[in-house]
């Protein structure tokens, strides 16, 4: 190959600040004030002799100096796109239009907007909600519902409460903020599978205790269910709920470990593990391992915990798998009183890329499915449902409580209301808010006093929004919201309810037969109580391929 003899321009930076080291550094024993400028050159000189003899980084090796310009903007990239270049509408994931309505409801300012909306209603997805000419007048906005009917300590829950953020994934502040805010408005904080920490118990607000596969909080040495733990835990006046996680929208079917570094003596309190060792949560639970033996283990924790409510918490993922437990509860006659469907749109939780993007079913389809599937057993009436995925607004509630839910929880709608600016940087600690980090540097600075008023604001605003749209559709409580309120465009001339749009079972439809629906026609008659494994007839389609 031929040798060029033609200085790279690539280079020029870095030629110019050597050329600039070499002129301004004597001249700086002389002229008292020009002692900065060798300091300036000598820096870049540093910078550009790195970047040609370090190895990692090809473009810095040939744009020394110049490539850390593009580093440095392209770490800066989601800010950019999101101050300067996003419109107001846009979600990535929530849209500046979407935080910005949290942030004037949490700071209790004016929340109206001018000259009509910014949403585009003549495309394809736009929904709005029917509103009626004989409005009603309502007393209040603290809508309930009433968990466990048939517990002895049943629970009247807000329909709107803060979903599972562990201590440990967000700052100490960050949850004395959310148990303060939520004891002053009455309604529920859940622990995420963390467990209860000094910081959840603390203020005294509502807990709903989540149980995930690590038993934090009820845990032996080795990793197992300890019975002891969970009643010390759960007779706790302050738990109203126990919520057993079989899976989360972050990350489906996902274990993880928590580092050793990580587990500082606060953490290692809250989740009765060692100071400084490796935490693991499985990707499945140890204490059962077919639906009815975890229904067994749901009854097992009711009356361990006195009659509390107890329920579980799943994104929906294999049908086949969501059939079984639903026929482990006809076959067993044990019921959950409540289930949280959490849509794979993801939450708080750090994940891989495809688990975010491509793995685990939205909450719209999801909390449709489970809705349909216990109205077509008729179990519908025994068990509340919950549901969570991206949910910041009064409207985005009625639209998912009209889906079947009885309730809503949120969990980035409240870090919003806490001051989270989506910089995306929850899994790396160096959250700039100070709530998703560990760093008390800049977890302390997130005022508590101010934080937990904001999350108070937040709820009791967007559910005085809530009590003027269910007003004007001439509703009385958001129990009555139902698929026939909600209408979505679907083409440019065309525009259905979710009744006419949507599959809805009529009662025990499922127990008669054929419902003319692929997936309950499909795999219904094929899931087994008594296994999470697939039907023959895929166990069948699978053994094609491996021949």
């Amino acid at each position: 190959m031929e040798k060029t003899t033609t200085f790279p321009l690539r280079y020029t930076t870095y030629a110019l600040s050597i050329a600039g080291l070499l002129i301004t550094a004597p001249l700086s024993i002389f002229l008292e004030r020009w002692y900065l400028l060798p300091v300036i050159f000598g820096a870049l000189t540093a910078i550009g002799t790195w970047d040609m003899v370090q190895r990692r980084h090809t473009v810095s090796r040939n744009y020394p100096i110049l490539a850390n310009f593009r580093y440095i903007l392209e770490s800066i990239g989601p800010e950019i796109r999101q101050y300067f270049i996003q419109s107001d509408t846009e979600e990535r994931p929530f849209s500046r239009e979407q935080r910005s309505i949290v942030y004037q409801r949490a700071k209790n300012v004016l929340d109206k907007r001018p000259f009509g909306s910014q949403l585009s209603m003549y495309e394809p997805g736009y929904e709005w909600m029917n509103h009626s000419l004989i409005p009603t007048r309502l007393d209040g906005s603290d809508f309930r519902i009433l968990i466990g009917k048939q517990c002895d300590k049943p629970y009247s829950a807000s329909v709107f409460n803060i979903s599972a953020m562990s201590f440990g994934s967000l700052s100490a502040n960050a949850i004395l903020s959310l148990n303060t805010g939520a004891r002053m408005g009455h309604f529920y904080h859940d622990t995420g599978e963390g467990s209860i920490s000094r910081y959840h118990r603390e203020p005294g607000g509502d807990l709903v205790w989540e149980i995930g596969s690590g038993y934090f909080g009820c845990r032996h040495p080795d990793g197992t269910f300890n019975e002891d733990m969970f009643v010390k835990n759960a007779t706790l006046d302050q738990v109203k709920m126990i919520e057993l996680k079989l899976s989360q929208g972050a990350k489906p079917g996902h274990g993880g470990i928590l580092p050793g570094a990580k587990v500082t003596p606060e953490i290692a309190e809250a989740r009765g593990v060692p100071v400084g060792e490796d935490v693991v949560s499985p990707a499945k639970h140890s204490a059962f391992s077919t639906p009815i033996e975890m229904l067994e283990f749901i009854e097992r924790l009711r009356i361990l915990s006195g009659g509390k409510p107890v329920g579980f918490k799943l994104a929906i993922g294999h049908p086949w798998e969501w059939f079984a437990i639903v026929k482990a509860m006809l076959e067993t006659g044990r019921r959950p009183d409540f289930i949280v469907v959490d849509g794979g749109e993801g939450g708080t939780g750090a994940a891989p890329l495809e688990f975010i993007n491509r793995l685990g079913m939205p909450m719209k389809e999801a909390l449709l499915l489970v809705h349909n599937t216990l109205v077509g057993t008729n179990l519908r009436e025994d068990i509340a449902i919950g549901a969570a995925g991206k949910i910041t607004s009064a409207f985005n509630i009625a639209r998912t409580l009209a889906l079947g839910a009885d309730w809503c929880n949120a969990a980035r709608g409240y870090m919003f209301s806490l001051g989270c600016i989506q910089a995306q940087n929850c899994h790396t600690g160096r959250c700039p808010s100070g709530v998703a980090t560990q760093d008390p540097r800049r977890g302390n600075k997130l005022d508590v006093a101010d934080k937990s008023r904001r999350v108070y604001n937040y709820h009791k605003n967007t559910l005085d929004a809530l009590q003027n749209l269910l007003e004007a559709s001439g509703l009385n409580h958001p129990s009555e919201l139902g698929p026939e309120h909600i209408i979505q465009r679907t083409s440019k001339s065309e525009v259905h309810s979710y009744m006419d749009m949507l599959p809805f079972l009529e009662p025990g439809a499922l127990l008669k037969g054929k419902t003319g629906l692929g997936v309950f026609d499909k795999y219904w008659p094929e899931a087994q109580p008594d296994t999470f494994g697939p039907p023959e007839m895929i166990i069948k389609l699978r053994e094609t391929k491996l021949h």
